[in-house]
């Protein structure tokens, strides 16, 4: 409309939103050239004003009003020149309020939820939230709502449940002018604690004593199912106007409120006991009625209450004058009236317990109250079987509470001790039963009325023991002898001993035997009492003379030099007989053979480089005798070949008849030679040719080995002249020199010499090696 007009007014800003009490400025202008007049017409307050000559500017303050629409006016060539704007103002949700909860709302009830933000506006940006906790309950929008509203309520019925106790209730409001180029603009009320109850219809229950006698403490308790919360009930538990203070324990939804009543004598009578349960603003209450009665128990008296035996004593039973008493089964006339009975006292008195029953009927319940006395009778010592028996039998071992009691009053005092003044019992202790304990005590009872003797005798059993003085761990038997084994054990009652070889079932070992290598080895033996038993190996050796053995000791031996062995010659014997070997004549005489050592130890004998063959007499000995025997020892050797019996080095005639190589070697028998080259063994040929020079491997062997050794051979043949030649060939003229040459073969090289012809003394000869 402006831009279609030649001249038009404006207003800015056109629309605003401004916050209530807040300011604003407004621009009015026009594009008249010269208007007349112009100005800003609204109701709002100004502070100030500012002016062009085609405009102004106002400011406007402490704007309240929800809705203005303020007019900009000029006057131009008599015409008014207008321009209308709208200003709203928004108030935050500074007060979020959410109305009082009530104190205690019953689970399953319907409570209202209120909430209200005054003045928050537009209401038409409004938007209002109710919380349990931080879950949504209700959600309402006032979009749609007249500009002008201002403010909101929101409403709401909840049904209470359990889980809502402790829960806390609030309100949330959002003003939301974000279409407005403004933003989100948030509150929340105080959250509000509810708490819901819920209580049974029933009364509480109590247990009481319908009865309570004076001076008297019996415990009462009050239970009620059906509480919730039931830690936020409170409890009253009183007898009569005496407050009880119960103990409270919880279970749950249900509590039970436990006190002691005591009662007094200020009580006696009929008196109600109350339980009163409070939750919630609502009590259930519950009363018995509760009995107090006095009841004092009957007195019971002796005339003296320890006599010696054979005195009179007279037993008196006295109670309330309201009690009927009864002593000892015989009830006294009428009540009110004591009891009476007399009697001589005896042993059999002693201890003996005299009762008095007295009866009361209470609110048509008969109570009935005892007392007891005991009367002492006092006697000398008494030493019956039963109580200290004549004879003891116990294990040994474990810990006893060795007993010899005496009746008798006062407590008789025991003391048991062996005849022959040694050792005493350690009468009604707790100790160790040891076999030193076996024998015959005289047991002494004693008071001031008198004393008892009697003699009991004390067998301590024992499991039995095989020690190595009765059952040695080694025997020695001699071969040919007569031996037993025997084991001897020691235990209570005496043991029976059996000795079994080892691996051999049923093989018992019993009276003497003739003694055999075979009866060497281990045996069980094993002794058995009531008490228990012992084992225990015993190892048996049979020990006999030397004897040789051909395989172990042979009568010829050969010794093979450098084989590092020595004679061996074991003999069988126990304990191990020692052996020696002595020359027998000749070049042995004298002479000590020495002996392989049964086992290999770092102190054998040295073996010997060199060994005289010859008799020798073997002698064996231990402690049960000795024995010898000859032996023929014979030496022998290997193959040995060196320089002297086979030359590394060897020279042939050629032509000369053949021979074998000149290498021989010596050894025990004497060892064969072969010789080869490249592994042919010597050929048999006539005569000797140069073809045979070589290398040649030659090997000696007999029955303890082989030698070898490498021959070089050379073959020697005469010179012969195998060229004569001058040279030039055509010839040479007088004073010339020309040249000789002469080639000879020969093994070793030939020494040639050269000699002038006949008739040519004349010449010079000047020999170079072959050539002149």
């Amino acid at each position: 409309a402006v831009s279609q007009e030649p001249f038009w007014a404006d207003l800015q800003p056109r629309v605003a939103f401004v916050e209530r009490g807040g300011s604003l400025w407004l621009n009015c202008s026009t594009n008249c050239p010269r208007p007349e007049r112009g100005g800003l017409e609204t109701s709002l307050r100004r502070n100030g004003t500012q002016r062009g000559l085609r405009w102004l500017a106002r400011q406007l303050v402490d704007i309240r009003e929800p809705e203005t629409q303020p007019v900009c006016f000029f006057r131009c060539a008599r015409r008014t020149l207008q321009a209308r704007g709208l200003i709203r103002t928004f108030q935050r949700p500074d007060r979020v309020e959410l109305m009082p909860l009530p104190p205690w709302q019953p689970v399953g009830e319907n409570f209202t939820l209120s909430c209200r933000v005054p003045g928050a506006g537009p209401r038409a940006s409004l938007t209002l939230t109710l919380l349990r906790g931080a879950q949504e309950l209700i959600r309402r929008s006032f979009a749609g709502e007249p500009p002008r509203a201002r403010g909101a309520v929101l409403t709401a019925t909840v049904l209470a449940r359990r889980e809502d106790h402790g829960a806390n209730f609030s309100c949330r409001a959002e003003l939301d002018l974000r279409p407005h180029g403004l933003g989100l603009f948030e509150n929340s009320s105080a959250p509000r604690e509810l708490r819901t109850f819920s209580l049974s219809p029933d009364p509480p229950r109590l247990a009481a004593p319908r009865l309570l006698e004076v001076g008297s403490e019996r415990p009462v308790s009050c239970t009620l199912d059906g509480l919730f919360p039931a830690s936020e009930a409170r409890v009253y538990l009183a007898l009569g106007d005496q407050n009880l203070s119960p103990d409270v324990t919880l279970e749950g939804d249900a509590f039970v409120a436990t006190a002691t009543a005591t009662a007094s004598a200020e009580q006696e009578g009929a008196r109600q006991l109350v339980c009163n349960v409070t939750l919630g603003g609502e009590n259930r209450e519950t009363r018995e009625n509760v009995t107090i009665y006095s009841f004092p128990a009957p007195l019971l008296t002796l005339s003296e209450p320890s006599v010696s035996e054979g005195q009179m004593v007279t037993v008196t039973c006295s109670a309330g004058a309201q009690a009927l008493v009864t002593l000892e089964g015989v009830p006294a006339a009428v009540p009110g009236q004591p009891a009476q009975l007399q009697l001589n006292a005896t042993e059999n008195d002693d201890r003996r317990s005299f009762f008095c029953d007295a009866t009361l009927d209470v609110d048509g319940e008969t109570l009935i109250k005892n007392r007891s006395a005991e009367l002492r009778v006092l006697y000398a010592p008494r030493l019956d079987d039963s109580d200290c028996p004549r004879s003891w039998t116990w294990p040994e071992g474990p810990e006893q509470t060795l007993r010899c009691e005496a009746r008798g009053n006062p407590e008789p005092s025991v003391h048991c001790a062996r005849s022959d003044g040694g050792a005493v019992l350690a009468l009604g202790l707790l100790g160790p039963v040891t076999r030193a304990l076996s024998g015959t005590y005289r047991c002494k009872a004693a008071n001031d009325q008198g004393e008892a003797v009697k003699d009991v005798t004390l067998t301590v059993e024992y499991a039995p023991a095989l020690d190595s003085v009765g059952c040695p761990e080694r025997i020695t038997w001699l071969e040919g002898t007569e031996a037993s084994l025997s084991c001897v054990a020691h235990g209570v009652p005496p043991p029976d001993v059996i000795c079994v070889r080892s691996g051999e079932l049923g093989a018992v070992i019993e009276g003497l035997l003739r003694v055999a290598r075979e009866h060497a080895g281990t045996y069980r033996c094993e002794a058995t009492n009531p008490r228990g038993s012992a084992a225990k190996n015993v190892a048996v050796t049979v020990e006999y003379g030397p004897r040789f053995e051909e395989p172990s000791c042979p009568s010829n031996w050969t010794w093979v030099e450098g084989s590092g062995r020595l004679f061996s010659c074991e003999v069988d014997g126990k304990p191990q007989p020692s052996v020696k070997c002595v020359g027998s004549g000749g070049a042995t005489e004298g002479v000590l053979l020495p002996l392989a050592p049964p086992d290999p130890s770092p102190r054998a004998p040295r073996i010997p480089r060199v060994l005289a063959p010859g008799i020798y007499v073997c002698n064996a000995t231990n402690r049960h005798g000795s024995v010898a025997k000859t032996v023929v020892v014979s030496a022998e050797s290997p193959p040995e070949m060196d320089e002297s019996t086979c030359p590394s080095h060897q020279t042939w005639l050629e032509g000369a008849e053949a021979s074998a190589l000149a290498c021989a070697a010596r050894g025990r028998p004497s060892p064969g030679v072969r010789c080869s080259r490249e592994g042919i063994p010597w050929p048999e040929q006539q005569r000797v040719s140069r073809e045979d020079a070589g290398t040649y491997h030659c090997v000696a062997t007999n029955a303890h080995g082989t030698d070898s050794r490498t021959v070089t051979v050379g073959v020697e043949y005469r010179p012969v002249v195998a060229e004569l030649a001058a040279s030039p060939p055509g010839g040479v003229r007088p004073g010339g020199n020309f040249t000789l040459t002469c080639r000879a073969e020969a093994w070793p090289p030939a020494q040639i010499s050269w000699r002038a012809p006949p008739g040519a003394l004349n010449i010079g000869l000047s020999s170079n090696n072959s050539t002149l």
